[in-house]
C-alpha cells in the first residue's frame, strides 16, 4: 500500500523549504565547526571567517558592500532595528511615514513611536493595494525622520513603488527603510536600484533557515542599537552570532544570485496557469491585488460564496493560507484586504496561494482541480 501524498505546498510566503545548498553549507557548523566567532583561537577564527563569507554573499545579492550588512535574528528584528534605531538616532525629528498595509513587524514599532509622542502618517492604499505617490510626497515634512514600507505585501504580493518613493523622500533629506522580507530572493533587485537607505532581509522566505535575517544599512545612515550588550556586529546587534544560520542565509543568497531571474519567470508562468485554471472553472473568482505589480509567485483570490478557511479544510491536498483572523470563534477579514476596500463578506472568501522552487506544473494541475472540486462541493451543500 502506497504512502499518502503530502499536501501540495502553496504557502511559500509563510516559509520555504531549505535549499539543498543551504543544508550542505550549514551542516559543518552544526557539527565540528562550533566555535564562537569572537574567540581568538582557531575554532573562533574559522567561525568568524564563515560569518564574513556569508556577509559577502548577502551583500553581493543586494549589490551592497559587506560592511553595510548586519546580521540579526529575524525580519522582525531587522525592522525594529531600522525603525527604532533611526528614530533613536534622530530624536529631534518626530514624524514617520508608513502605510496601512504593513506587516506587524513594521506597524507595531510605528504604534510604539506614537505612544511615545511621535507623529505617524499612515498612508492609505487603492483598490489594488498600492499607495499613491502624490499622497506620500504630500505627507513629507521638515521633521520627517523616516519613511518605512514593505516592498511586497505578504498577503497579496503587491509591489509598492519603492524606487519612486525613495527618490521623492531622499530629495527632501528623508531616510527610507524598506521591508524586503518577501521580495529579496524572489525578484532581482539591488539597493542602488531601489534607492533605499535600509533594507530588511529574511532568510527563510527564499530557502534559508529560520531564525536569521539581515539589515542593509547604507554607509553614513545614523542608527542606534535596540539591544544593549557587547560589541557584536560592529556594535549594532549584540549577541553571539548564530553561525550555522548565517552560513545558511549566505548559501541561499548565493543560489538566488545565480538563479533569481529564471526562477521568477518559471514560477510566474505556473502562478498564471493556476489562475487561468481556477478562473475557467469558478464563475465570479476575483483577484486580490494588482494584476502585474506583484510578486511572481503570489496569487491571492476571492472564492465567491464560501469562506476561505472552509475551502482549505475541504482541500487536504493543498497547504495554503487565508488572510483572515479567527479569535474565539469570531472571524474577521484581512486588514490588508479591508484597507483595499474589499467588502468584508467577500474578503472572508480569500485564499493566498504562494508558489516556490518546489512547485511543479503537476502541482498546479492537481491543486487547481482540488480547489475547484472543493468549491463546487461547498456551494452545493
Amino acid at each position: 500500500m502506497s504512502e499518502p501524498r503530502e499536501p501540495i505546498y502553496l504557502d511559500h510566503n509563510a516559509t520555504t523549504p531549505l535549499l539543498p545548498e543551504t543544508v550542505e553549507a550549514m551542516l559543518p557548523y552544526l557539527r565540528e565547526h562550533f566555535g564562537n566567532p569572537s574567540s581568538a583561537h582557531a575554532y573562533g577564527r574559522r567561525a568568524r571567517e564563515a560569518v564574513e563569507a556569508a556577509r559577502g554573499r548577502v551583500a553581493a545579492l543586494l549589490g551592497a558592500e559587506p560592511d553595510e550588512i548586519y546580521f540579526v535574528g529575524s525580519g522582525t528584528e531587522a525592522n525594529n532595528l531600522a525603525i527604532r534605531g533611526v528614530t533613536a538616532a534622530l530624536p529631534e525629528n518626530r514624524h514617520v511615514v508608513t502605510t496601512v498595509v504593513e506587516h506587524p513587524a513594521t506597524a507595531e514599532p510605528c504604534r510604539e513611536l506614537e505612544r511615545h509622542g511621535w507623529d505617524v502618517t499612515w498612508l492609505p492604499v487603492d483598490g489594488q493595494g498600492r499607495i499613491h505617490l502624490a499622497a506620500l510626497v504630500a505627507s513629507l515634512r521638515g521633521d520627517t525622520a523616516l519613511v518605512t514600507l514593505m516592498h511586497a505585501n505578504n498577503e497579496t504580493g503587491v509591489l509598492q513603488p519603492v524606487e519612486e518613493v525613495a527618490r521623492a523622500a531622499r530629495a527632501r533629506g528623508v531616510l527610507v527603510h524598506v521591508d524586503g522580507s518577501q521580495s529579496v530572493g524572489k525578484l532581482p533587485l539591488t539597493v542602488e536600484g531601489l534607492g533605499v537607505d535600509l533594507l530588511s532581509v529574511v532568510g527563510h522566505k527564499f530557502g534559508g533557515p529560520k531564525g536569521v535575517g539581515a539589515l542593509y544599512v547604507r554607509r553614513g545612515v545614523p542608527l542606534r542599537p535596540v539591544l544593549l550588550g557587547a560589541g557584536h556586529e560592529r556594535g549594532l546587534r549584540p549577541g553571539t552570532e548564530n553561525v550555522a544560520a548565517i552560513v545558511g542565509l549566505g548559501a541561499a543568497c548565493e543560489v538566488a544570485s545565480r538563479t533569481v531571474v529564471e526562477e521568477a519567470e518559471r514560477v510566474r508562468g505556473l502562478r498564471d496557469e493556476l489562475w487561468e485554471r481556477l478562473r475557467a472553472r469558478i464563475p465570479g473568482l476575483e483577484l486580490n491585488g494588482h494584476p502585474e505589480e506583484r510578486l511572481p509567485n503570489t496569487l491571492n483570490v476571492r472564492f465567491p460564496g464560501v469562506r476561505g478557511w472552509a475551502l482549505l479544510e475541504e482541500t487536504p491536498e493543498v497547504a495554503a493560507s487565508t488572510g483572515s483572523a479567527c479569535h474565539a470563534g469570531a472571524e474577521s477579514p484581512s486588514a490588508v484586504l479591508s484597507a483595499m476596500g474589499v467588502e468584508p463578506k467577500a474578503a472572508l472568501g480569500s485564499v493566498r496561494l504562494s508558489l516556490g522552487r518546489t512547485t511543479t506544473q503537476e502541482d498546479v494541475v492537481v491543486a487547481a482541480e482540488a480547489l475547484t472540486r472543493a468549491w463546487e462541493h461547498l456551494r452545493s451543500a
